[in-house]
């Protein structure tokens, strides 16, 4: 038996940084997939640190091809995914009048097409008991208008993971969100650690009680 395996897409130190490690400290070996070559190479450190057999891979998560390939490798290795973690999103301080068309899309394809790029690339090493979590965001019920981008991205991913549970889970593959009613802090009860740990316990829920979407308000 090889050990389990999670995906984070979107690695970086904030909160997928914390899920990672907080999935390697329980025995799975770990996939990081992001933009920045010297964050994975320090979380991968980390990982290895706490026993996890680690593979990283650099790659703008919006090229669906890169994307694709980088995410099929680690399941060829591994012949396994048993947790995809999606983690991106791009805020950009423009309200509704400012935004252009060509900047909502770009956002839009980060925070909720890559999602779509993540799942179906992964879909082939995902079998009954597989799990796909996003980090969602109170943005998607209540937008800043300031960053008017963030909140179509966030109700979109939100949207897109139940239409991905619908359709896995006569597999017995299942999808959730988690809605994040609160601002990210180093301490607290929305620091990184607290928000991962909401996140594992969302990927174990009993299945006949599945929610969706769990939120989150400290």
């Amino acid at each position: 038996m090889t050990r389990p395996v999670i995906v984070v897409v979107g690695a970086g130190p904030g909160v997928s940084g914390s899920l990672a490690r907080r999935y390697a400290r329980e025995g799975y070996d770990v996939a990081l997939l992001g933009i920045d070559e010297e964050q994975l190479r320090r979380l991968a450190g980390e990982l290895e640190e706490l026993g996890a057999t680690v593979g990283h891979a650099v790659a703008d998560v919006t090229d669906v091809e890169a994307t694709t390939a980088a995410i099929r490798r680690f399941g060829e290795h591994t012949g396994r995914i048993d947790v995809l973690h999606f983690n991106p999103s791009a805020f950009r301080e423009k309200d509704p009048l400012e935004l252009t068309v060509e900047e909502l899309l770009a956002d839009v394809a980060l925070g909720v097409g890559a999602l779509l790029t993540s799942a179906q690339a992964a879909r082939p090493y995902l079998t009954a008991g597989g799990r796909i979590t996003v980090t969602g965001s109170m943005a998607a019920d209540k937008p800043w208008h300031r960053a008017a981008s963030l909140g179509v991205q966030k109700a979109g991913v939100r949207n897109l993971v139940h239409s991905l549970d619908a359709t896995l889970r006569p597999d017995g593959i299942r999808a959730v969100s988690v809605t994040v009613r609160g601002t990210l802090a180093s301490e607290g009860p929305f620091t990184p650690d607290r928000v991962a740990e909401v996140l594992w316990d969302a990927a174990r829920q009993v299945e006949a009680d599945w929610q969706t979407e769990v939120p989150y308000s400290g």
